[in-house]
């Protein structure tokens, strides 16, 4: 039988990550996700973040259309990125090459969801879409989900070896959830499959919705919604809209009447929150 010594020199140890607790956090720059309906102005406000490089996806080139229009002043972008092997090849780039950029903005991330089933569908299933294939029961989508996990744990890498902060831009659309506990309702949602989604959900510090203020009219049986002209960010998840924040921010609050203003107004807020935390 072995001695009680040799037993003791078989047992793990912790290898001296009791020395390494720390009681504090790493202060680094937060992982966003900004969404909204289209013409919100979700790429306008990403865009002015210090120091940002912006990777437009296939088809998503409202960046260099606001530039030619002089809304916006020359954002440094990548080449349109059109498959998914070209965003992990800009992640790999900003990781390992020295540079000045201080923010990642992804614009969008629904279109780089849209990158990768394309390349899961060619490579797991032989090009096939339909449901004779990436779309039989959903399998693609859940296929997905390990690649979509290592983008995110990429980007991880990035913000921690070059300090950069994170924008992820996003679509909204109307998605019914389906309550355990009442009838289903609607709400207010990132344009991604649930999957996705949900471990993006997990891996953001912040998800802020790009709204604005409706009012309703209810004229005789029937209520009509006027234009609401005031913009205004929506930060706390409630029954009605996806949202979240770690940084303090106000459950909501009223941005400005240009992109920069309402930039500056979540910055303070930003410093507010982490004043009071």
């Amino acid at each position: 039988m072995p001695t009680k010594e040799k037993e003791k020199a078989k047992t793990p140890t912790m290898d001296g990550l009791l020395a390494k607790i720390s009681t504090t956090g790493r202060n680094l720059r937060p992982r966003m996700v900004l969404f909204g309906g289209e013409g919100e102005g979700k790429t306008a406000l990403a865009c002015q973040s210090p120091s940002p490089i912006v990777a437009m996806s296939q088809g998503e080139t409202g960046l260099e259309t606001l530039i030619d229009r002089g809304q916006l002043p020359e954002v440094p972008h990548f080449p349109e990125i059109k498959s998914w092997e070209g965003l992990l090849a800009a992640i790999e780039e900003l990781t390992t090459q020295d540079h000045k950029f201080q923010t990642f903005v992804m614009d969008s991330i629904n279109g780089f969801e849209d990158l990768l089933y394309r390349y899961v569908c060619d490579r797991d299933f032989n090009g096939d879409r339909s449901h004779r294939g990436f779309l039989n029961y959903m399998q693609g989508y859940s296929a997905s989900t390990p690649y979509w996990e290592d983008m995110l744990h990429r980007l991880d890498r990035l913000r921690e070896e070059k300090n950069m902060a994170i924008i992820g831009i996003a679509h909204a659309k109307v998605a019914t959830y389906k309550s355990p506990t009442t009838q289903d309702y609607d709400r207010i949602v990132p344009a991604m499959h649930q999957k996705q989604w949900g471990v993006t959900h997990k891996w953001s510090d912040m998800i802020l919705l790009l709204d604005r203020v409706t009012v309703v009219n209810e004229d005789g049986n029937k209520a009509k919604a006027l234009g609401g002209t005031q913009r205004i960010c929506r930060a706390a998840r409630c029954a009605t809209w996806d949202a979240k924040n770690r940084h303090g921010l106000p459950d909501e609050f009223p941005l400005g009447n240009s992109a920069a203003e309402s930039w500056k107004i979540i910055t303070d807020l930003l410093k507010k929150g982490k004043g009071n935390g």
